[in-house]
């Protein structure tokens, strides 16, 4: 069987890290999504959030699993048995910042990290920009699944 990681912060998830996921799980078994936490971000959702909405987002694609991850991505992939990172890229900018990223987890773990072109009419979404323009009062209804869309609003509303 074999078992990717989907790794990333998704806060939130949007439809265009749901598409990722949905085009891994056509080459793997089994997608996990890897809710990390990285100490040099600010959060909007706390961990048990982005790991909820993440559940509720993907809950209709069998073979897809959401966990937290508590430490280094490379130990993750051990632990689960992972033979694969897979990692979404809407262009060049996006594999330029990853390429270390996937150096560094491979010569930690051996781990070969697969990079999946995610859709076109997709890739103007960014957590950071959907954050943005909820915060402003903007429409993300059709940027996030229902359920982040709702819990966009509430968050930023402080409701």
């Amino acid at each position: 069987m074999s078992i990717a990681v989907c790794p990333g912060s998704f806060d939130p998830i949007t439809l265009g890290h749901v598409d990722v996921v949905r085009r891994a799980r056509t080459i793997f078994d089994e997608v996990i999504i890897g809710v990390a936490h990285n100490a040099s971000k600010t959060y909007l959702f706390t961990p048990e959030e982005r790991v909820s909405l993440a559940r509720t987002a993907v809950a209709h694609m069998p073979g897809v699993r959401v966990e937290l991850i508590n430490g280094l991505l490379a130990d993750y992939t051990s632990t689960v048995g992972a033979s694969a990172i897979v990692k979404g890229l809407r262009g060049s900018a996006d594999y330029d910042s990853e390429q270390s990223m996937a150096l560094l987890n491979r010569h930690l773990s051996g781990v070969e990290t697969v990079f999946v072109m995610g859709d076109s009419g997709l890739g103007h979404i960014a957590s950071s920009l959907v954050k943005d323009v909820a915060s402003h009062g903007g429409k993300v209804d059709d940027l996030v699944p229902p359920a982040v869309a709702a819990a966009l609003t509430r968050k930023v509303r402080n409701v």
